[in-house]
């Protein structure tokens, strides 16, 4: 009996069943049932569905209370193989992929709609032309085909299955929500931003911000748009470039402070305030839609609702059921610590091998203590800040780290020259292409508050002409996007530890995980954390002595644990 089936919702709402071999190819018939979550429920044994996208199959069977172990995603699959193979940005739904296969014409991928408040989620409206089982097995076996003829064959097989399990945990996660208090929300809306005005008007204290900016001034400014403040700083014989708080916290002038608290309550207002309640809050749960390998690196994005934008003060609504506790655990100096394992330099391995502060014991051997020079330093390798101070610094951790600066130099020459960059797995860097999505704060870029707006945790890309802009993001992508596969895998591991509990994964960002679970779970759980992402290190970067500690919080209240 095999353990790996494939499955292919049919148009008249029935459902196409196969068992797979050992070698991935079809091992029995064709079969039809006449209800997905049934024909998934009558077969226990099996460990790994092979479907055309999670997204298409997962909430539905959820929604039946139905889960999975594995999946084999086709259409994620297929945009890892495009990328690999140099070829990112080709359609990669699966009938395009048949399309290839069979040297017809290759039709485009379907536009995605964006979610809307309060609406059904665009997960439960499968986009995409529906293909019969064996054409998806088609396409599937040549799937297997390419990634033999990948560079490392066993990683590109590693990363297509964590990210597969990222779909997964992803479906979950939407369907469970973040725990919300609307009424902890609403009273913190109350004490930061006052009464509520009839017509939609901005509230109470966001007037007498402005009233307060404009006295400055001596006339009439509209705080709430740039460039009235920025002529008006002109006409008091001051020049700025912008409102950002890194340009204006310094200037001597009575409307800096009520100008800086105004814009401060007013994006807490537009992208938190009492609107978004209404239309993102539901039964005690905010459910913003997250896409696992959203972003070029890898790094998750959210499609609505501002989910990894939530400021701190905003996270006191974030509250855990009777009961029961969040647990929030943050990896502690993970991108440096990856930085060592894939370069494989054994000063930065001995380093990176204890749950001590990296950037002290990174200080102690080259910055002569100075911590904060060590942090610039090995930031300013991953990010590329190579003038000034972080010239000077990188020359030194170059002394005493020379490996790990070689690798990001490399892969820095590699993306100038317009060649494929990879992660250690082998997700695929865009030769003329990035997508500058390093945040500002970790970059060390003042004014990192001030995102644009869009995407949550998307910083727009850029298709540059400048190859050092090129190679910056091939610097930043081999050990970002090197950390992304690894926390796939973490939460591939974390996910399989809590199966049996009544604990569930509610968040995720980058490098912070948080867990809902019953109050007497809330140790196995931390615990559970620790083991996955010592699992997940050596599975992705095999066997070295980097460790990937976690620091975790227990409390009732997101904003408690930080």
């Amino acid at each position: 009996m095999t353990d790996r089936w494939a499955l292919a919702p049919a148009e008249d709402g029935g459902v196409d069943v196969a068992p797979l071999g050992p070698d991935g190819l079809p091992a029995g018939p064709v079969r039809r049932e006449s209800d997905l979550a049934g024909a998934v429920r009558s077969r226990p044994e099996v460990t790994r569905w092979v479907w055309r996208s999670t997204a298409e199959v997962y909430p539905r069977l959820l929604a039946t209370g139905v889960r999975v172990e594995r999946c084999y995603d086709i259409e994620d699959a297929e945009t890892l193989l495009l990328g690999h193979e140099g070829r990112y940005g080709e359609p990669r739904s699966a009938a395009a992929a048949l399309a290839r296969l069979r040297g017809g014409p290759v039709p485009p991928d379907p536009p995605q709609r964006a979610a809307e408040p309060g609406a059904q989620s665009p997960l439960f409206e499968p986009a995409g032309a529906h293909l019969p089982l064996p054409d998806l097995l088609a396409v599937y076996t040549e799937q297997q085909r390419r990634h033999q003829e990948a560079a490392h064959p066993d990683r590109m097989r590693l990363l297509t299955a964590a990210e597969s399990a990222g779909m997964l945990v992803a479906a979950e996660m939407n369907r469970s929500g973040l725990p919300w208090s609307a009424e902890v929300h609403r009273a913190l809306l109350h004490e930061l931003l006052g009464e509520r005005y009839a017509g939609g008007g901005e509230p109470r204290r966001l007037a007498e911000l402005a009233d307060e900016v404009s006295a400055a001034f001596g006339r009439r400014v509209r705080p709430d748009l740039p460039a009235d403040v920025v002529r008006a700083f002109a006409q008091a014989g001051i020049k700025v470039k912008s409102t950002r708080r890194w340009e204006i916290e310094s200037v001597d002038h009575p409307a800096v402070a009520p100008l800086l608290e105004y814009k401060k309550l007013y994006r807490i207002w537009v992208a938190h305030g009492w609107s978004w309640l209404q239309d993102w809050v539901r039964d005690g749960r905010f459910r913003p839609e997250f896409l696992a390998g959203g972003t070029v690196t890898g790094r998750w994005v959210t499609n609505g609702g501002g989910g990894l934008q939530i400021p701190k003060v905003i996270r006191r609504a974030v509250v855990a059921d009777p009961g029961w506790r969040l647990v929030v655990a943050d990896a502690d100096q993970m991108e440096p610590r990856v930085l060592a394992a894939i370069s494989r330099d054994a000063g930065l391995m001995e380093v990176a091998g204890r749950d001590s502060d990296l950037y002290q014991s990174v200080s102690d051997r080259a910055f002569s203590g100075d911590r904060e020079e060590a942090k610039i330093a090995v930031l300013g390798a991953v990010y590329g800040q190579t003038s000034g101070d972080g010239l000077k610094n990188l020359a030194a951790l170059r002394r005493r780290f020379p490996k790990a600066v070689a690798y990001v130099d490399e892969a820095a020459r590699a993306g100038e020259e317009g060649r494929l960059v990879r992660t250690w797995l082998g997700r695929t860097c865009p030769p003329a292409a990035g997508s500058g999505e390093d945040t500002a704060e970790e970059a060390g870029i003042p004014g990192g508050e001030e995102e644009p707006e869009g995407r949550s945790g998307w910083v727009p890309g850029y298709a540059s002409t400048d190859s050092r802009a090129r190679g910056r993001f091939a610097r930043n992508f081999v050990v970002q996007g090197s950390a992304a596969d690894w926390a796939l895998l973490l939460l591939a591991a974390l996910r399989r530890a809590l199966w049996d509990m009544a604990a569930e994964l509610v968040f995720f960002q980058h490098d912070e995980v948080i867990v809902h679970c019953p109050a007497q779970e809330a140790e196995a759980v931390v615990q559970a954390i620790r083991d996955s992402a010592a699992l997940a290190g050596r599975l992705t970067f095999g066997d070295t002595p980097v460790r990937f500690p976690f620091t975790a919080a227990v409390v009732e209240c997101y904003a408690d644990a930080k």
